[in-house]
């Protein structure tokens, strides 16, 4: 785990909110939400978090530089606008005063927005101002430096990928397919994926790189550790056996998940203080009806 290299304020001076807003009809088989997340401390002093694995992330910061690390990776400061692919792996972060729009790339939006194959940018970040990849969405970090109203400032996003649509490759429905797949809970192994799909597990194999940044096992293991996660998340009084998705032999198979995942164990990651991810699975979950985005539902 990366190591604390700044104070830490008193739980009475931070101030910490999460915001989610719903996006357009049309923009659901592509983004999970919009979100905005607002962070109050003494000058000098940051709060720091773990982020679980998930799909990818555009984030638009206004205010102090997040410190960050991916995989227990070297810390550093972020760019302004950071584009994240798709993760498998937790993601530190250690936040200052700052303003910070969110956007969700579910696998469809990556496929649609993103002229990039998805494990290029698997398990890293980058400054999306200086990424050609994501140039379209330079114009989205000073437009939102210039709006102060909230729901002007969401609606404005969800107008800017809106516009996108019509100049976008068309769908590769295998991609959703593969997606609603993935968040069924009874889905257990690779050959039953294939024969959801219709698909060889070459050619599963294949896609599952291109859109989802990872083998296709990978993400089956992903999605049985987060389905055991968020269920903590939203109830952390839970015993972590009570947690465990109904795919785990059982409780030793499960700790080697979570080290491989988030990088530390159960306990460890139960005794530490969760001060943005906390309430912001909660919210998520009433707003989203998922407490994390690796299991957000596509829509479509």
């Amino acid at each position: 785990m990366p190591e604390r290299s700044v104070p830490e304020p008193a739980p009475s001076d931070v101030r910490i909110a999460t915001r989610f807003f719903a996006v357009a009809p049309a923009l659901r088989p592509y983004l999970s939400t919009i979100y905005l997340t607002e962070v109050s401390v003494p000058t000098g002093t940051r709060v720091d978090d773990y982020l679980h694995p998930e799909w990818a992330n555009l984030r638009f910061i206004d205010g102090d530089r997040p410190l960050a690390s991916i995989g227990g990776g070297p810390v550093v400061a972020t760019s302004r606008f950071v584009a994240t692919g798709p993760t498998s792996t937790a993601s530190y972060f250690a936040a200052g005063n700052m303003r910070l729009w969110g956007i969700g790339i579910i696998p469809m939006g990556w496929a649609k927005f993103i002229p990039l194959p998805a494990d290029d940018l698997a398990d890293r970040s980058c400054d999306g101002a200086a990424h050609p990849a994501f140039a379209a969405f330079v114009p989205l970090d000073e437009k939102l430096r210039r709006v102060n109203d909230v729901d002007a400032a969401a609606a404005m996003i969800d107008a800017h990928f809106c516009a996108m649509l019509d100049r976008a490759p068309p769908d590769d429905p295998a991609i959703l397919a593969a997606h609603r797949a993935l968040v069924d809970d009874d889905l257990a192994t690779v050959a039953d994926l294939s024969a959801k799909l219709g698909l060889s597990e070459r050619s599963i194999e294949r896609l599952s790189h291109r859109a989802f940044g990872f083998s296709p096992k990978l993400l089956l293991r992903r999605q049985r550790f987060l389905r055991s996660l968020a269920r903590f998340m939203l109830d952390p009084s839970m015993a972590w056996i009570d947690t465990m998705d109904h795919h785990y032999y059982d409780q030793a198979q499960f700790t080697r998940d979570f080290a491989k995942f988030m990088g530390m164990s159960p306990r460890e990651y139960a005794a530490r203080p969760k001060p943005i991810l906390g309430a912001a699975a909660k919210a998520r979950a009433v707003a989203a009806g998922a407490a994390v985005q690796g299991l957000h539902t596509p829509g479509g």
